[in-house]
């Protein structure tokens, strides 16, 4: 039941496009291709991306943007959430609110800020840009998961790490990060996931195929008076592989 979706979208993409464009919609394909196959995996013939696949140079700048939003996120985030779990920070609770509530905040609202920013830094159409720019709702969400599994960890086996001659540093990376550790794995598997999904960031900050993801590649295929669902159903299922594999 739970694989239906994936499983009717694959058989989409062995469909000819006018199998896809008959009424009632047929699961079952009458005529198997692999037409969409080579088509999104060919060479573009001309324009910036000549030579190479737009689609797999759309799929090489997510894989680097959500690793390294993942990175940013889990490195800055992790130390933040552990400082908050375990130092007596004044006013603790009304920043841990104000980082649960900066999540809150409709992306449309940090759009203009963030594009005059990153065309100032001379950043526009690079990932770089994509990364810093996601980093902006997924270190807020790693700090207020993290902070919730560092606070689950017993304060007194860190005390018994000191106390045996370990540094305050050494007792965060030798027991509670260790201790942790399926948060970390859960937490970095969402940033990641919310970094290869995200479509809104992408396409206001990229102009070119050099920084383009798939997500706004994918809405490439949507035009102004048609839609190439063939090859639209068959990037959409590329690109669900990963999320799928993680989960």
């Amino acid at each position: 039941y739970t694989l239906l979706p994936i499983v009717w979208l694959f058989l989409s993409t062995i469909q000819t496009q006018a199998s896809l464009l008959t009424l009632p919609v047929r699961i079952v394909p009458a005529e198997v291709t692999l037409r969409h196959y080579v088509d999104i995996f060919k060479p573009a013939a001309f324009g910036e991306a000549s030579g190479q696949s737009t689609f797999v140079l759309a799929l090489h700048n997510s894989l680097i943007v959500s690793v390294g939003t993942t990175g940013v996120a889990m490195l800055l985030g992790t130390l933040a959430a552990y400082a908050f779990a375990r130092f007596n920070i004044p006013r603790k609770r009304m920043l841990l609110l104000i980082v649960l509530g900066s999540q809150m905040l409709p992306a449309v609202s940090l759009i203009i800020p963030l594009f005059r920013m990153l065309r100032g830094a001379g950043l526009l159409d690079t990932l770089l840009a994509l990364i810093l720019a996601y980093s902006t709702f997924s270190l807020p969400f790693v700090v207020w998961i993290m902070t919730g599994y560092f606070q689950s960890v017993p304060r007194e086996l860190e005390e018994a790490a000191r106390m045996d001659g370990a540094s305050r540093f050494g007792a965060f990376l030798h027991v509670a990060l260790p201790l942790a550790a399926p948060g970390l794995a859960v937490t970095a598997i969402f940033t990641l996931l919310n970094a290869w999904d995200e479509f809104f960031f992408a396409l206001i900050f990229t102009s070119t195929y050099a920084s383009k993801t798939v997500p706004v590649a994918l809405a490439e295929f949507i035009g102004r008076h048609s839609v190439n669902w063939g090859m639209l159903v068959t990037g959409g299922f590329i690109a669900s592989l990963p999320p799928i594999i993680l989960s």
